[in-house]
């Protein structure tokens, strides 16, 4: 439950807010469960801002400061969050479906669960993001930094990865099914159990990649260069029956 001094505080306004905030830097900030619904928190110095619960329906965020904030489980419907830096952010179980994300800076942020389809992430950062088991499903990430990024049991099914740099992710058990990944780095990726059917991968980078037991019926591996991936290392080949690879 959101501290009501601290609440009281922020409905002053941002100066107010700041001010408190720069004499008193290291305070607890607790607004969690608080309903913010359409607040002006542009920025706002809200950097490990305990806002869990919080209804944020509306809000305005443009330059705030949110590193390492807790978002688990707020309501972020109708927020346009592009351009804004939630490097370290725990957005885990949280309803993002349909919100602008373009440009905003994600990483390291803790989205599990997170629910991102028809999201608008062009642009973003989210290298070495924690996105297992998010819904991307129909999203767009197109040419989007996603370094190290952990997909697993991810939904990106019919989801626009063109030209994304996915290298060193761990996306294992991942539904990639319809995905564009053409162009796509995916050199280091764990792609272990991912279904990739009916995928484009054409001009994709797959070097050193694990495909144990990927599903590619359907995919278009054209200029795809699979001497690398560690299945095939494991065997000297990369065995597939029925569109399925295995190690």
């Amino acid at each position: 439950m959101a501290n009501q001094q601290q609440l009281d505080l922020l409905k002053q306004g941002v100066n107010a807010w700041n001010k408190s905030q720069n004499e008193q830097p290291y305070i607890s900030k607790d607004l969690s469960g608080a309903n913010l619904s359409g607040a002006n928190l542009s920025g706002a110095q809200l950097s490990g801002a305990q806002l869990s619960g919080a209804n944020l329906n509306g809000a305005v965020f443009n330059e705030a400061y949110l590193f390492g904030a807790n978002l688990s489980g707020a309501n972020l419907s109708g927020v346009n969050l592009s351009g804004v830096n939630f490097s370290g952010v725990n957005f885990s179980g949280v309803d993002l479906k349909g919100v602008n994300l373009s440009g905003a800076d994600l990483n390291g942020a803790d989205m599990s669960k997170a629910n991102l389809c028809r999201a608008d992430p062009s642009g973003v950062n989210l290298s070495g993001a924690n996105l297992s088991g998010v819904n991307l499903s129909g999203g767009s990430l197109n040419g989007a930094c996603l370094i190290k990024v952990k997909l697993i049991k991810a939904n990106l099914s019919g989801a626009d990865l063109s030209r994304a740099r996915l290298s060193g992710a761990d996306l294992s058990g991942a539904n990639l099914g319809r995905v564009n990944l053409s162009g796509a780095d995916l050199s280091g990726a764990n792609l272990d159990g991912v279904n990739l059917s009916e995928a484009y991968l054409f001009g994709a980078n797959l070097g050193r990649v694990n495909l144990s037991g990927a599903d590619l019926s359907g995919a278009d591996i054209r200029e795809i260069d699979l001497s690398s991936s560690l299945s095939e290392r494991r065997r000297g080949r990369a065995p597939v029956s029925n569109g399925r690879l295995y190690a």
